[in-house]
């Protein structure tokens, strides 16, 4: 099989408080893939993503980007290659319209011109924001917000889009576009989320993490229906939510 666009193997981490968040992950995700990273509050989901682009340093083991080792040297392009949409939009919003914020990360990379206005422009076409390039980004929904949160990291024409809980806080509606999105996107997803209806729609794997380590990764289907595996792992269903009465398309 091709190399793994994401490798992480042996990943261990505590944190200066002697708190050990993750004890000797191992994540192997491919190109195109979308899976859904689940588990409590507390797992270490979000100790894992912040060793993705090299925000954190691991304890022990090691992680990998299309084969290129995340450490000190190769952060530069490591951080093109992998994009974190945090949860919220706020977090990555900070010039004063959506073009310049879209425009900032590739414009640190050197792109300029009309190469940096093409990844612009198409980076929010492909959320559907285009219309709204010269608008404050805080005159608009949330919802608008976090698709142009989406639209930042894509105009840095990522490999791996990382997304932490993309659907908190949305009404139904924005629920919806972002999911028709995410499915549009030629794009390799890790996505860490409490809606477990979500990951079901979107992830055909899921990775569920629970006191640091993996304990199971396979079809999210089966996960969700394994009554066993989501007792042990406080991972619950909303009320009269029933995965085995959902047509999947993918």
């Amino acid at each position: 099989m091709a190399t793994p666009v994401l490798e992480v193997q042996g990943l261990a981490y505590a944190y200066p408080d002697g708190h050990q968040a993750l004890f000797g992950v191992d994540l192997h995700v491919h190109q195109g893939e979308r899976v859904a990273l689940l588990g409590p509050n507390g797992a270490g989901k979000t100790t894992l993503v912040l060793h993705l682009n090299g925000i954190l340093t691991p304890g022990a083991g090691t992680v990998s980007v299309s084969g290129l080792p995340v450490v000190k040297e190769h952060l530069k392009e490591i951080r093109r290659r992998v994009g974190i949409v945090f949860q919220d939009p706020d977090d990555q919003l900070f010039m004063a319209t959506v073009r310049q914020d879209v425009a900032f990360g590739p414009a640190n990379m050197g792109v300029k011109g009309a190469e940096l206005e093409r990844r612009v422009v198409e980076a929010l076409d492909r959320v559907g924001m285009v219309d709204f390039i010269d608008r404050p980004p805080h005159h608009l929904s949330f919802g608008q917000r976090r698709r142009v949160a989406v639209a930042t990291v894509l105009a840095m024409q990522p490999e791996i889009l990382v997304l932490d809980e993309p659907s908190s806080n949305l009404d139904p509606a924005s629920r919806r576009e972002l999911a028709d999105i995410m499915r549009s996107l030629d794009v390799t997803v890790l996505m860490v989320t409490h809606d477990l209806p979500y990951a079901l729609e979107l992830c055909p794997r899921s990775v569920v993490l629970h006191d640091g380590a993996v304990v199971a990764d396979g079809a999210t289907y089966d996960v969700l229906t394994d009554d066993v595996l989501m007792k042990a792992n406080r991972l619950e269903l909303p009320f009269g939510f029933d995965p085995r009465s959902v047509r999947l398309s993918d």
